[in-house]
């Protein structure tokens, strides 16, 4: 049963595409599905597909200035990071419960968003998978100075060059928005210290987290998932991160675990999790 197309309105006028994946029988919950940061919404159909083959309402949406949801001319959006969770996930949160019960599943920059919509209040559960901010001080040891370059030199520079990053011609990412760029690029410690907003949005999360990621992950280290799991002083957290042997891989980084040959193991612990269980040391 493939899934639905669909157009989200976020509050301040901007649409998105979205695809919804229903059950063969009526779901008794919405799974939210946010990506990572340059990456397009079709990476995670897969894993949308399983979860509507477990009997999960799935939703998997591109942001503003990404895929489906890219405008004409990406130099003329200019909203900062912030608005992809404090807009474009809100609306996909709010679809989803509008139909009840609703949990997300975010990767990387989607994990951590999902306190900054206004709707992260109200959900269920919350997996983030491979989550931070990047800032650059909690990337892996031996990577810093490669991503330090690549994305907090290099990219802000060939941004104010061109009014958004070329991500794509360089085969690095998809082209992001000129704000998302810089914001990444110039991430701070505390990524809220100047929006109390978006604090009180974090705060009013009172869900059952957790922060899995792998042990070889570059960008989700045990430094960073602590700093992003700190923005949510009011839910109940955990964090676990996961060598490759357990799932008899010998790497895994910071994109596989949404490569379907997790199916059988990643996938399905993912489920127990929203089930209720625990399925992560």
């Amino acid at each position: 049963m493939p899934g639905e197309p669909l157009r989200l309105r976020t509050d301040d006028g901007q649409t998105l595409a979205a695809t919804v994946f229903e059950p063969s029988a009526a779901a008794t919950e919405t799974v939210v599905i946010a990506c990572a940061t340059g990456v397009l919404a079709r990476y995670y159909r897969r894993y949308a597909e399983f979860l509507r083959q477990h009997g999960y309402r799935a939703i998997t949406f591109d942001y503003r200035g990404i895929g489906e949801s890219r405008t004409a001319d990406l130099s003329m959006l200019r909203g900062p990071w912030s608005d992809w969770g404090r807009y474009d996930l809100d609306a996909a949160l709010g679809y989803a419960l509008d139909r009840g019960k609703a949990s997300l599943v975010g990767h990387s920059f989607g994990g951590f968003a999902a306190g900054l919509a206004p709707h992260g209040a109200g959900l269920h559960r919350i997996l983030m998978v491979g989550a931070q901010h990047a800032f650059w001080l909690d990337y892996r040891h031996g990577s810093r100075a490669r991503f330090w370059y690549r994305w907090h030199l290099k990219m802000p520079l060939l941004t104010r060059r061109y009014g958004y990053f070329p991500g794509k011609r360089l085969g690095l990412a998809e082209d992001l928005p000129r704000g998302v760029a810089l914001d990444w690029a110039h991430s701070p410690r505390d990524f809220t210290r100047r929006d109390p907003e978006l604090r009180r949005n974090l705060a009013a999360v009172e869900a059952r987290i957790a922060a899995v990621a792998a042990t070889d992950d570059p960008f989700a280290t045990p430094r960073a998932t602590e700093r992003m799991l700190g923005y949510y002083p009011n839910a109940v957290k955990t964090s676990s991160f996961l060598p490759p042997a357990r799932y008899r891989q010998t790497e895994i980084g910071h994109f596989s675990l949404f490569n379907d040959k997790f199916a059988t193991t990643f996938w399905l612990e993912t489920v127990e999790f929203l089930a209720g269980q625990e399925p992560w040391p």
